[in-house]
Parts: structure tokens; C-alpha cells; sequence
């Protein structure tokens, strides 16, 4: 008994709703280090800020990974999980960018914090369980292109997200000014539209996919050898999942935490770093025209490393097919390391467009690759909770950024958040460097 092939069109409407997750994830990426400035944060304590989202990923991505493994309803499996998630992140990303109109419970800058909190655990609930559906519903040949059409619904998504306020400013006349301590227009309709765009995504898989249940998975497992003992569904089998992680996710867990170690610091100080670094503007400036300019183009830039990722993931099933998945994401990683280390360099905001090309190589890649070759060492009836285990690669090592990154700017690197954008180029060069540790159980290819 092995599970059926889908067509194009049905992987395409398995992952639609991650197109709206992703156009809300690239809004908050894009625009909360920059709308935290503007109620009053200052550069070195962004990162603080932003590690409540690898702390809820790290606490909710297992629960949900273990409760949706062990859910069945008339709706589904997983789709409970990303419809709830999708809902809570719509409410973060409307009151993020109005947390001025909050300010009779307590300032601003805690108002938008709290919703930057909502905004990530909600996102958190929602993401795992697309991540479980494809492994859950593709057979073991189809879930390199599985996840290759997600990263693509991904780069789709992050496109228009990260675009949004500049299309709104320069193309519509949407003002992008505002007073000192106020988030622009153009900004909080982008939120209010991406917050709409998430919801009928989502609803679009919902009502389009159809899962297998629990005894059909469990059947699929047995045709391959793979037969479970009972256990309960406590929450403390998670810690026993984790003592007995597969030997690949443990290899690719080096790869993964200099990744997202890159990732994470790119995220926190592109703004800042950009603004300073290329646009010659002074730190403490959050509110100039010329700054909220800055801002929207780097929403711009990580458009493009998100267009191109969605680009490449187009050609990832060829290329790991031809060169294997180690080989395919060794060099994407090798490209994107380049890249970021190439924004030291840039001589003007437009030569930041070349930087991310190398950056949305490496994004592709990080968004599928591990995924793939993660999802042939583990058994079906566990992919929820080992999906939401191998998170853990991807938050602690934002955690640690988080921690450590605000300190570092200030008192290693002057004061300059440049040399954090360089320092993440290093990280993916390091972890092009670990892949080759890792086993790849399904690859053709063994290198």
C-alpha cells in the first residue's frame, strides 16, 4: 500500500495557504525592527525584542507537532491547527502597527512588542503543520518537488508582503510620512491587507485538501516495515521523541543553527544596518522621510531574495536530482553566505538587489532541502511531532542571536549593525561546511 501521487494542481492547493502565512511573516520581518524604532526601541535592543519568537516556536512548534499527530476531526489532521494559527497571527498584524491607539493600557513600544509576541506564536502554530502535511500526504518521490512547490508559495508570498508598503507609497500615493512616534499609513494598511490575505489562503487549503486519516498513515508504515507500540499521548513522550531523534536530524542540526543563526541576525539589522551603513544616516535617526525610504527599500530587497527563492525552488527538484540534495544545498548556502558578506561592499541601495539574489539561492534551499531530506528518516506516524522537534534547530540558534546579538553591535562592533550582516554571511559559509556530516536516507545521490 503506498500513498498516490498528486497532480501539480493538488500539491499547488496543499501549500496556497502558506502563500498568506508567508506574505504576513514578511510584513513582521520586514517592518517590526522599524516600527519598534519608532515607539522608541533603540538598535541594541532590538534583538531583545524579537526573541520572543524563536522562545514561542521553541515551546509551541513540539506541542502543536505532538497534539496534531494525535488529532482527527471532520475538518482534518492538521488543518485545525494552521486555521487557528492563522486567525491569532491576523489579530497580531492589524494591532502591531496600531499599538499607538493602545497607549491607555501601557506605551506603545510594549503594545507592539505584545502583538511582535502574538503575531510570532500564532505564525508558529500555523507553520508546522504545512511542513506535516506534505510529508504526511506526498509519497517519498514527490516530497523533494512537495516542498520545493512550498518554498515557492513561500517566495510568492514574501514577494508581495515585502513589496507592499513601497507599492502602496510610490504607486498608489499612499503617504509614508508621519509624526515621531507614529507608524505611517501606508504601513498599517499593508498589515490590514496582509492580515485579510492570510485568512482566505488559508481557508483555500482548508477547503481544498483532503488528509489521509490516522489508519491509512498507520497503514502506509506497515507496507514499508514500520510497525508502533501503544504509548500514550502525554505531553512527556516529547522528551522520549527527543532522546531518540533520528541520526539525520542530528547531523542536519549543525546545518540548521548556523542557518537560521544567519537568518535571524539579517532580520533584526538589515534596517538599521541599511539606513546607517548605505543610506549615511546617523543611529539615532528612526523618523526622517529619508529613513522611512530606507525602510521601505529594504522591504523591497527582501522581496527579491524571496522572488528569487521562489524562482530557484522551481529548479531545486532538478538539481537535486541531477547533483544530489547535500550537493544542491551546500552551494545555495555558499551563495547566500557570499551574498550578505557583499552588502558591506554595496556603493548604493541598488547594488543591495545583487546581495539578496545570493541571499534568496541560500532562502530556497534553507526552505526545502533539510525538509526533504529530513522527512525520509522518520516514520509517518511521528512527522508531526519530529517536524515540530527539529524546530528546535531553527530557534535556539535565534535565542542565542537574540541574546547576544544587541551586546555584540554595541560593544564588539562599535555600535555599527553592518558588521552583524557580515557576521551572518560567515554563519551560512559554516554551515555549508557541516552538510557534508550529514546522512541523506532517500537520496539517490550519495555524496
Amino acid at each position: 500500500m503506498e500513498k498516490r501521487k498528486l497532480s501539480l494542481y493538488d500539491i499547488c492547493n496543499m501549500s496556497f495557504g502558506y502563500l498568506g502565512i508567508q506574505m504576513g511573516f514578511a510584513l513582521q520581518n520586514a517592518n517590526a525592527s522599524r516600527i519598534l524604532q519608532i515607539f522608541g526601541a533603540d538598535v541594541h535592543s532590538l534583538s531583545w525584542f524579537w526573541i520572543v519568537a524563536p522562545l514561542t516556536g521553541l515551546i509551541v512548534q513540539p506541542i502543536i507537532g505532538h497534539y496534531s499527530d494525535r488529532t482527527w476531526t471532520r475538518f482534518g489532521r492538521r488543518k485545525p491547527y494552521f486555521l487557528i494559527g492563522s486567525v491569532l497571527a491576523a489579530f497580531g498584524l492589524i494591532f502591531m502597527p496600531l499599538s499607538a491607539a493602545l497607549t491607555a493600557f501601557m506605551p506603545a513600544l510594549w503594545v507592539g512588542a505584545g502583538m511582535l509576541m502574538i503575531m510570532d506564536a500564532s505564525f508558529n502554530i500555523a507553520m508546522e503543520p504545512f511542513r506535516a502535511l506534505v510529508a504526511d500526504l506526498l509519497p517519498s518521490d514527490q516530497r523533494t518537488l512537495g516542498f520545493s512547490v512550498q518554498t515557492i508559495m513561500i517566495g510568492l508570498g514574501a514577494v508581495i508582503g515585502s513589496w507592499l508598503p513601497y507599492a502602496l507609497s510610490n504607486w498608489f500615493g499612499i503617504s509614508n510620512e508621519a509624526l515621531p512616534g507614529e507608524v505611517p499609513y501606508h504601513l498599517i494598511l499593508s498589515f490590514i491587507i496582509g492580515a485579510a490575505v492570510l485568512i482566505g489562503a488559508v481557508l483555500w487549503t482548508v477547503s481544498t485538501t483532503k488528509e489521509y486519516s490516522p489508519a491509512e498513515l498507520e497503514a502506509f508504515d506497515k507496507a514499508k516495515g514500520i510497525v508502533h507500540e501503544e504509548e500514550s499521548s502525554s505531553l512527556m513522550n516529547i522528551f522520549a521523541d527527543f532522546k531518540n531523534m533520528p541520526t539525520t536530524m542530528k547531523q542536519l542540526g549543525w546545518v540548521q543553527f548556523f542557518s537560521w543563526f544567519a537568518l535571524f541576525g539579517m532580520w533584526v539589522f538589515a534596517t538599521p544596518a541599511i539606513a546607517h551603513h548605505v543610506y549615511n544616516l546617523p543611529l539615532e535617526d528612526t523618523s526622517s522621510k529619508t529613513y522611512q525610504e530606507a525602510g521601505d527599500w529594504v522591504g523591497i530587497i527582501f522581496g527579491v531574495y524571496n522572488a528569487i527563492s521562489a524562482i530557484f525552488a522551481f529548479f531545486l527538484p532538478y538539481i537535486a536530482k541531477k547533483i544530489g540534495r547535500k550537493s544542491t544545498h551546500t552551494f545555495s548556502l555558499i551563495v547566500g553566505g557570499i551574498g550578505l558578506i557583499s552588502v558591506y561592499f554595496a556603493p548604493s541601495p541598488n547594488w543591495l538587489i545583487l546581495s539578496m539574489v545570493g541571499v534568496g539561492i541560500a532562502w530556497a534551499s534553507i526552505l526545502a532541502m533539510p525538509y526533504a531530506i529530513l522527512s525520509g528518516s522518520i516514520p509517518a506516524k511521528k512527522m508531526g511531532v519530529y517536524m515540530g522537534i527539529f524546530n528546535f534547530f531553527i530557534v535556539i540558534p535565534q535565542i542565542i542571536n537574540a541574546i547576544i546579538g544587541g551586546p555584540i553591535v554595541k560593544y564588539v562592533y562599535g555600535g555599527n549593525p553592518i558588521y552583524a550582516i557580515v557576521a551572518s554571511g560567515v554563519a551560512f559559509l559554516i554551515a555549508a561546511l557541516f552538510v557534508s556530516r550529514v546522512k541523506d536516507e532517500d537520496d539517490t545521490i550519495k555524496i
